[in-house]
């Protein structure tokens, strides 16, 4: 289907396809076709390099350090930043048709397209260009980042000549410190630039191949990049290559006739270290590219397709009535895989390895929105995200104790583990992030059963955090436990008093390190942890403030929220939004205006410290403050309104957060894909529509309680839970689950027991009680997509 003209891509089941070159629209398109394994990322540009609207090649977790400047320092403040920076390009793959240059920006362009596919793994195009001279070429290329083999990307380019023998010349290229764009420095979530960070240190060139060696002048970290060839072409071909500090280029010359291809693979591999010698991270390339060569091109494709077969066996998600949900979703779910699934130790940023937005660095929507996702879908890939939080635990510690706390203090933004955040209302007070992860621990044993796991990973991370909620909350003279002076999700309200969705969630880690530590006691005892420390926590939890006002009946965001002035959205023009680049922060802390759910999502996360009276109370309340200047806000707003009834809300709000960027929604794609909107897509659709929970009724279980929306006929998707392959398919009036591969196990549909063996069951949907509508604040309503919206 071709996309219509507000839309940069034809909407289809398994792939994304732009079906021709829209220069205004490149930025937003690169990113939507960045590959990615979560150790390399390759921005969609184009082969030849130009035009472009922000080259991008990244290695996760490699950076550069710059300086933060303060108008005015305090003690505490982090002194330097992490930036993630674009290493040596080699994607580049140039073409001469008899001296001319293949550019679209002159010739004539007649046909371009370039097509994502979701099942393969690879971005493909190809392309119809006359030059001005009037030499007509086909270019086909296929590029891939190999999901099997971490080190490696490869590009496969063919050329024809359509209309007579022509003279070509292809220059394959590594290219480090490439010239960037500059930037718009006005918006604070834009990354910093950073000019030629690399210092060249060592490069080497033989027939058909080329390796580029550099470091960071300020981080200290060596990068290795190499490329080899295999070239196919009429008789008479000449291969040659040569390598400078900046530079490797392989030259291939053939003269072609009409219905001859010239045919070019090129291999890549990448490494980094901030420990290994020049010569070891040399031949660790070298040695990662003879693998590939040994491989082969059609190897390399045969393995990405398999391993992504295995992995949408079940993970896919169907959606019938809706192509361009459909679509999305898939997309969505392509994208955290990317983030994750080859990261092994190293952090998921916001914006995966798509782009330089927030200067690569992760948040704490990797635990909150990522994990719980890849947990259920890739529970290795989640794993090891959280084997990386264990890792920087010495640098979290530290922190703690420079802010005078016990316990670990996890930065709000890094990259390596280091507070990166300059601005601490928003910053270092968010001290959520802790239980956040504590969270993403409890939820990947519960998915996966990994005592392991737990004992030698979970437990020091929830034992560290708890400690610091301890050290940081106190008991008041009502013997109530406080947590004062924080911030919560909402960055709109900043430096508050028991903050619910914070104070629920330190809850929840309280009692979920005492409970660890009670099943792992030695390992715990080696910790440090004894009787007297987990009775402390245990108190702790069962006397947290949970403010609620007994006036509006709602549950207030923080202590006294409710009683400040509402925000003024009549007289808010649309212009005026996102408010965080028009309004000061002064007058968004002091009134009731959210610019991301916080209430609400402490209502998703922590569902059993709630009634369904006081959610749906509650979702109304907050449902005319949110204003969702954050992408974070569609997905959980949508979850909420699925358990509270309102299923038309909830499915408009869910083709928000799954359309971010393939409609540009934010008008910030162009700076990479939005990881975390993406990752709640799928938890909309499953935690959302799907009525998924886990630990029902206190049991350590799983249930489900679901709702399918007017405008679909069907939802079905699937899931891993302990050992076992489960899919859940929900169709008007009925649900049906089925066990595609495990042990029988247990669950609850709607608060009834299920067992599940060999057969499928269907259960029946009880009718849905009839909910008053919610209203949104003025000019914010999300886009209607249910009928008669």
């Amino acid at each position: 289907m071709s996309p219509d003209p507000g839309r940069a891509f034809a909407v289809e089941p398994w792939v994304v396809r732009e079906p021709r070159l829209d220069l205004d629209r490149m930025g937003q398109v690169e990113s939507v076709f960045a590959l990615s394994n979560g150790h390399i990322g390759l921005r969609g540009n184009l082969d030849e390099g130009e035009p472009h609207a922000m080259p991008g090649t990244y290695l996760n977790s490699f950076y550069e350090r710059r300086p933060l400047p303060y108008a005015e320092g305090g003690y505490g403040y982090p002194e330097s930043g992490q930036t993630i920076i674009n290493v040596t390009n080699g994607k580049l793959i140039r073409l001469l048709v008899e001296d001319e240059p293949f550019d679209l920006r002159y010739g004539q362009l007649h046909r371009h397209e370039r097509v994502l596919d979701l099942r393969a793994g690879t971005l493909t195009r190809e392309v119809e260009w006359a030059s001005p001279a009037g030499r007509v070429v086909r270019v086909r290329s296929t590029r891939m980042v190999s999901l099997t083999q971490r080190a490696i990307a490869a590009i496969c380019y063919e050329v024809e000549v359509l209309d007579e023998p022509a003279l070509l010349v292809v220059q394959s290229e590594l290219v480090a410190n490439e010239q960037l764009p500059g930037r718009d420095e006005a918006d604070p979530r834009v990354e910093a630039a950073l000019t030629d960070p690399l210092v060249a240190e060592q490069h080497r060139s033989a027939e058909a191949s080329a390796t580029l060696l550099h470091r960071t002048r300020r981080s200290g970290l060596r990068v290795a990049a190499a490329m080899d060839h295999e070239v196919h072409g009429p008789d008479g071909v000449k291969v040659t290559t040569e390598a400078t500090e900046d530079i490797g280029r392989t030259t291939v010359i053939a003269r072609l006739e009409p219905g001859r291809t010239l045919r070019l693979v090129k291999y890549l591999a990448y490494g980094w270290s901030s420990r290994r010698s020049l010569p070891a991270l040399h031949d660790q390339v070298r040695a990662a590219l003879a693998a590939a060569r040994y491989t082969g091109w059609d190897g390399l494709v045969a393995e990405q397709r398999q391993y992504l077969d295995e992995f949408w066996e079940t993970a896919d998600v169907e959606i019938d009535g809706d192509a361009e949900l459909q679509q999305a979703v898939r997309l969505a779910t392509f994208h955290v895989l990317q983030a994750g699934a080859r990261a092994e130790r190293r952090a998921i940023g916001a914006k995966g390895l798509t782009g330089e937005g927030y200067d690569g660095h992760t948040f704490w929507d990797t635990e909150t929105f990522c994990l719980p996702v890849l947990s259920h879908l890739a529970p290795e890939a989640a794993a090891d995200a959280l084997r990386w939080r264990q890792s920087i635990l010495p640098l979290a510690y530290e922190r703690a104790e420079q802010l005078g706390l016990g316990g670990a203090a996890f930065p709000w933004r890094t990259i390596r583990g280091q507070e990166c955040s300059g601005y601490w209302p928003a910053g270092t007070a968010a001290f959520h992030i802790n239980a956040d992860i504590a969270d993403a621990v409890r939820r990947h044993v519960a998915a996966t059963g990994d005592e392991v796991f737990e004992r030698e990973v979970g437990l020091e991370l929830v034992v560290a955090t708890a400690r610091l909620w301890r050290s940081l909350g106190h008991h008041d003279s009502s013997g109530q436990f406080r947590i004062d002076g924080v911030t919560g999700p909402d960055e709109y309200t900043a430096i508050v008093d028991n903050n619910v969705y914070t104070n629920l969630m330190a809850q929840q880690n309280l009692r979920v390190a005492a409970d660890t530590a009670a099943r792992h006691a030695r390992a715990a005892a080696r910790l440090g942890v004894n009787a007297e420390e987990m009775a402390s926590w245990r108190d702790a939890a069962k006397s947290m403030r949970i403010p609620f006002d007994d006036v509006l009946g709602v549950h207030p965001q923080a202590e006294g929220f409710t009683n400040h002035q509402v925000w003024d959205f009549e007289a808010t023009p649309p212009q005026m939004y996102p408010l965080l680049l028009n309004v000061p922060y002064f007058d968004l802390y002091r009134k009731q205006v959210i610019k991301q759910a916080d209430l609400v999502l402490a209502m998703q996360l922590r569902p059993d410290a709630f009634s369904l009276e006081q959610m749906r109370r509650n979702f109304a309340y907050y449902e005319s403050l949110t204003v969702r200047d954050s992408s974070l806000s569609a997905c959980t707003q949508a979850v909420v309104a699925a358990w509270t009834g309102h299923l038309d809300l909830a499915y408009d709000y869910l083709g928000e957060a799954a359309l971010v960027d393939l409609d540009d929604l934010a008008g910030n794609s162009d700076h990479g894909v939005h990881i975390a909107s993406m990752a709640g897509t799928w938890t909309a659709v499953v935690s959302g529509f799907g009525g998924m929970r886990m630990d029902a009724g206190g049991t350590g279980g799983i249930s489900f309680a679901p709702r399918l929306p007017p405008a679909l006929s069907r939802i079905s998707f699937g899931l891993r839970w302990q050992g076992r392959q489960l899919r859940v398919e929900i169709r008007p009036g009925e649900a049906e689950y089925r066990l595609v591969s495990g042990p029988p196990m247990r669950l609850h549909h709607h608060g009834e027991p299920l067992a599940l063996g060999d057969e499928a069951q269907v259960r029946e949907i009880p009718a849905l009680d009839p909910v008053d509508p919610v209203e949104q604040p003025y000019g914010r309503v999300p886009k209607g997509r249910h009928p008669g919206s």
